[in-house]
């Protein structure tokens, strides 16, 4: 490819202009050996330019990651710094990795690239969540970017670009007409896909200002949209106006603008009324269980392409087809499976490349410093001030707190890749002067970049909860709703769940709430959220893994919830990385007020009995919310619950095994044994180890070594144990007096050997064994057994019985009692101290012993 300067004689004027000679030779190369320079070359150069802009957007990723910034954040600083702003002010760099005849290629793709990003986001966009949220979302939506507009129209005059002042009369008006289209949209636009992702890193999607802000979004989405075509179409025609001038023609400029808005909303028409029912059509011929076929897939991503032609072809942008394309499709398995197919070469490989030409044409040297400059800058701020009062003072119209409000219109001024596409499609019509642009683009990145810090400063979701007094099980009344959490990674986890709940005694007089929430990996980029499944959609396949679990377990609980009674399941699926998932079940919990969170054991067993870790994030999330739990917790190890019991003995289904050894931990796995001993399919074993002379000597001389160290109120506290284990068990044989399927039994031992014997000596009739963990508890009769321990987090006991060399093949619950997050003093977050790391939290639990007074820490709010 070769540029050429020629000179036209036109009229008695000599023009200069630039022909581009193609040579097909010149897209591939033959290579260094032959002589020749790969980056003389269209397709070397292409990846080459590729690779680069990738790593250098990956590095700051990378760099800005521990300050939590969206990727969008690092997308815009990596093309700027590519850009003549830093990098490209070197000529040798600029020269010869982006010259001049390889834009074109880079453009082609960045905007290939930019069409499928868009049509991503279009089948991102639940537009049913706007008629759940009601008039508040469309109010604050329509607030935030009307005062902006009025902004930026009142200071459309300091704005415009000089060549913009030349024209009079129409002209004029329809000049100032487009800036204001322009400007006021790339101000007041909310950026949806950046937003979902500041939600889902500060764990408000689940949250009322979450779904106020998402709906919100959307519906700017849609209305910036609108404004962007009607802009875009109003600077064609001034395109046109212009051609007429210069060329002395004369032609009705008003013609191809009714033109472009009717076919345009013939298009809207033809997709909503014709292709959305089509699509439908297509899902629901797809067999039950089966994925959409590869032909199919084809057909819709040639679709994008002829969605873009026409828009393009009418006068839009290429861009409005391909996201009105993605918006008609319905949301479900097909959305789903098509994200999941784009997602990591669209987002990761082609878009990066329309950040970079965003970069290449930033030039902040361009910004030179003169009374426009400030006058352009003033004004940016003070609309982005008045996005943020606008939504604010419509929060406060809807009484929402304060707080609320503000974070509101933080998040709503949220910036990014919508605001990108206007400024870019802005400057291509000449609306937008180098100067504008480049700091229109530097105040997107200082808006976005502020509000996830700003936001948590001010909006803390952990303050909007007030204490509720149902916690643990303990102090649940018997008469009341049970509440519980049950954490299912995949279908096979649902089964044992069912039946615990059916052992829990659900009646009348004290039904359960359960709510079975989905585990899912966070991956690409699907918004970590909290997804409320009402009713499971018939005729709907499932197209990947993850939406076929999901249905399985949602079906599995509807149809066990239709033939139980007195149970309630409302199934949610949380989707998150596994490092903060737990911060989805705590807060969840918190948010349900539920007395327990059961979660299952991060190993299953194999065909040979054996057990083995599916996956070892598993016990990292079990972990983190043995230390951040605002409830009770039991940690389900599954070894087919019931199975052995049902064959044995039908009157009593299930056998259960409560091993009390004192504690706060067992004092609750106590209290939810009472609670299933009232069913009439439960046989329930209760055996109390009771210290011998040899483990109390080795009690008295742990009391003499701590009294002579200087240690108060151990004494104390060992004897406030001892009278709230004993009053529990007085408790339990009162209430089971009469009860013929529960036995009591007292085991004297001495140490972890006696204790060991004694578990191994018990029947094997038993199918589940319910233990405490032990936090905080040192004691002779498990002395020893954490030597060797493999999994710390079920304690001593709970370690032992699930361990493979346990002959017994029993399922195990160990529970672990809420007894509050302690002090600041004892170095666990309070509500209003900033957490620690949950791997530090969990090493600092499973440290405590008896002096550290863990089991009688007060409740964070008395």
């Amino acid at each position: 490819m070769a540029l050429n300067k020629v000179s036209f004689a036109d009229n008695g004027t000599t023009s200069e202009k630039y022909v581009i000679c193609y040579s097909p030779s010149l897209i591939t190369s033959n290579g260094f050996f032959q002589g020749d320079n790969p980056l003389d070359f269209a397709l070397p150069l292409f990846i080459l330019q590729l690779a680069t802009i990738v790593l250098m957007i990956r590095v700051f990723v990378f760099l800005l990651k521990p300050f939590r910034q969206p990727r969008v954040i690092a997308e815009i600083f990596g093309g700027v710094i590519l850009g003549p702003s830093v990098l490209g002010r070197i000529e040798e760099f600029s020269d010869r990795l982006f010259p001049i005849r390889s834009i074109m290629v880079l453009e082609t793709m960045a905007n290939i690239g930019l069409l499928y990003f868009l049509f991503l986001v279009g089948l991102e966009m639940d537009l049913s969540i706007i008629r759940r949220t009601g008039k508040k979302s469309l109010v604050v939506a329509v607030a935030g970017m009307a005062l902006p507009f009025l902004v930026a129209a009142a200071a459309t005059s300091k704005l415009m670009p000089p060549h913009m002042h030349h024209n009079k009369g129409r002209e004029e008006m329809l000049d100032k007409t487009i800036f204001i289209l322009f400007f006021g949209v790339s101000i007041s636009v909310t950026a949806f896909p950046v937003l979902a992702r500041i939600l889902a890193e500060l764990k408000l999607l689940g949250t009322e200002i979450g779904k106020i802000a998402m709906s919100s979004a959307i519906i700017n989405d849609v209305l910036a949209w609108i404004l962007l075509a009607l802009g875009i179409a109003l600077a064609e025609c001034r395109n046109v106006a212009e051609h007429n001038a210069s060329t002395k023609e004369h032609q009705n400029t008003d013609f191809p603008l009714y033109w472009v808005v009717i076919l345009s909303t013939a298009f809207v028409s033809f997709c909503i009324f014709v292709l959305r029912p089509g699509i439908g059509w297509l899902i629901r011929k797809t067999p039950e269980g089966e994925t959409v076929s590869d032909f199919h897939i084809c057909l819709i991503l040639t679709g994008v392409m002829l969605c873009g032609f026409i828009t393009d072809s009418i006068g839009t942008h290429s861009i409005f087809g391909a996201f009105m394309f993605g918006l008609v499709i319905p949301n479900g398995p097909l959305g789903s499976n098509m994200i999941e197919k784009l997602e990591d070469f669209v987002s990761g490989l082609l878009l990066p490349l329309f950040f970079a030409i965003s970069g290449l044409r930033t030039n902040v040297r361009s910004m030179t410093y003169s009374a426009e400059w400030i006058w352009t800058l003033l004004i940016l701020i003070l609309c982005s001030l008045a996005k943020i009062g606008a939504t604010f003072l419509t929060a406060i119209f809807y009484e929402m707190p304060t707080r609320d409000g503000f974070a509101l219109g933080l998040l709503m001024n949220t910036k990014g890749l919508i605001e990108m596409i206007v400024l870019n499609v802005g400057r291509d019509q000449k609306v937008l002067n180098d100067e504008i642009f480049a700091l229109m683009v530097i105040i997107a990145v200082l808006t976005t970049a502020v509000i996830i810090p700003t936001v948590t400063a001010v909006y803390r979701p952990g303050r909007r909860f007030v204490a509720y007094k149902r916690r643990t099980i303990q102090k649940s009344k018997p008469d009341a709703e049970l509440r519980l959490l049950s954490c299912i990674h995949n279908p096979r986890n649902v089964p044992i769940a069912i039946s615990l709940l059916d052992i829990s005694h659900p009646n009348k007089k004290s039904p359960i709430y359960v709510y079975a929430l989905q585990l899912v990996e966070l991956t690409g980029r699907a918004s970590a959220m909290l997804i409320v499944h009402n009713t499971r959609k018939s005729g709907l396949p499932a197209v990947n893994r993850t939406q076929a679990q999901s249905d399985q377990i949602v079906t599995a609980f509807e149809i066990y919830e239709q033939h139980a009674t007195f149970v309630s399941v409302q199934p949610l699926t949380a989707i998150s990385p596994y490092s903060t998932m737990h911060e989805d079940i705590c807060n969840l919990a918190e948010e349900k007020r539920v007395s327990m969170i059961v979660v299952p054991f991060h190993k299953q067993q194999t065909i040979d009995g054996g057990m083995e870790a599916p996956n070892p994030a598993f016990r990292t999330v079990n972990q983190n919310v043995l230390a951040n739990a605002p409830c009770s917790v039991g940690i389900l190890v599954d070894r087919g619950l019931g199975a052995s019991a049902r064959t044995t003995n039908p009157h009593n289904a299930h056998h259960i095994v409560v091993l009390f050894f004192g504690g706060p931990d067992d004092r609750e796995a106590l209290a939810y044994a009472l609670r299933m001993s009232d069913s009439p399919h439960v046989g329930l074993t209760v055996l109390r180890f009771i210290p011998g002379d040899e483990a109390k000597g080795w009690f008295k001389r742990h009391e003499n070594d701590s009294t002579d160290s200087g240690t108060l109120g151990v004494v104390t506290d060992k004897d406030k144990e001892i009278q709230m284990d004993d009053d529990s068990i007085s408790d339990f044989i009162m209430r089971t007096s009469n009860n013929d399927s529960v036995v009591y039994t007292e085991t004297v031992t001495n140490n972890g050997e006696d204790t060991v014997a004694t578990i191994r000596s018990m029947d094997n009739i038993h199918d589940l064994y319910i233990v405490g963990r032990g936090q905080g508890m040192i004691t002779p009769l498990t002395a020893g057994l954490t030597d060797w321990s493999e999994c710390p987090e079920l304690g001593a006991i709970g370690d032992l019985l699930a361990s493979a060399d346990f002959s017994l093949a029993v399922s195990v619950l160990v529970v672990q009692q809420y007894v509050g997050m302690g002090l600041q003093g004892d170095g666990l977050a309070t509500p209003d101290s900033p957490a620690q790391q949950p791997d530090q939290q969990f090493d600092q639990i499973m440290s405590r012993g008896p002096n550290n007074n863990f089991g009688h820490a007060k409740e964070p709010w008395q």
